[in-house]
């Protein structure tokens, strides 16, 4: 965080909205600064002509909505850390998949937004000493809960607790210890957003936690498999060679997770 404090844009098209949002982070500690933008055509001016930390975005307004300008503001040289602000919870994974370190629901709670202020503070840069470079932020870890809906509610299943993915169609099945959660994304996007984290491709549809495999087996047509404490996952002649590798690697690194 700079000393001085954060420098934040909030975004909605709804004044009463946008006026409680400012509010509240001209409250918070961390912040310094606080801009509202009523739409987002005036959001990109300010940008272009200002520098800021974070901005808070709500999705659904008219002409550009909050994902799109997102997606924007990720092509910068310097894009600033994204939160989405917004009543609907159906655009978490479209969210988190533009880099959003934080998704928060309205009407937004206090300990909420401390939070997200929290996350930005960690990923934004810190003010440096008169010539010398500013020391480059940090990306947020894209993914690293998948909201997951059912019957009207979003739980998060938190990337360290999935051993598997398993493609089903657009939807990907996360094998995970609190159970198999249904997700849509396809398996190709997942996996850009998981291999930095260890997730590696053992088949066109499955994905596995190289921390959760306990051995390499063979099964009864002489195929290899990949066991973990929740399964078996295919490994296609393709990928045997590579993930033997990326295992010993992993090893050597004492990067194997202690799974229950």
């Amino acid at each position: 965080m700079r000393d001085a404090g954060l420098r934040v844009l909030a975004v909605d098209d709804v004044p009463a909205a946008l006026d409680d949002l400012c509010g509240m982070l001209r409250e918070a500690p961390e912040v310094a600064d606080v801009t509202g933008a009523g739409d987002p055509l005036s959001a990109l001016k300010l940008i272009q002509n200002g520098d800021f930390d974070a901005v808070f975005l709500d999705i659904a307004m008219p002409g550009l909505d909050g994902l799109e300008l997102g997606s924007l503001l990720n092509k910068l040289a310097s894009p600033p850390v994204l939160v989405f602000v917004t009543a609907y919870d159906q655009h978490a994974v479209a969210a988190f998949g533009l880099g959003a370190v934080d998704y928060l629901l309205k009407p937004v709670r206090p300990e909420r937004l401390a939070d997200a202020l929290a996350r930005i503070t960690r990923i934004a840069p810190s003010e440096q000493p008169a010539g010398q470079p500013a020391r480059p932020a940090a990306p947020p870890d894209a993914m690293a809960a998948l909201p997951v809906e059912s019957a009207g509610r979003t739980r998060y299943v938190r990337r360290s607790d999935v051993r598997f993915v398993e493609a089903h169609g657009d939807y990907v099945r996360l094998h995970a210890g609190s159970g198999v959660h249904l997700v849509r994304m396809p398996i190709s996007r997942l996996e850009e957003y998981w291999e930095s984290a260890g997730f590696v491709r053992t088949h066109r549809g499955f994905l596995v936690a190289l921390g959760a495999v306990r051995e390499l087996r063979s099964d009864s047509a002489g195929g290899l498999l990949a066991h973990t404490d929740l399964g078996d996952v295919p490994v296609s002649r393709r990928h045997a060679r590579e993930l033997r590798e990326q295992l010993l690697r992993a090893a050597q690194r004492g990067e194997f997770e202690q799974q229950a």
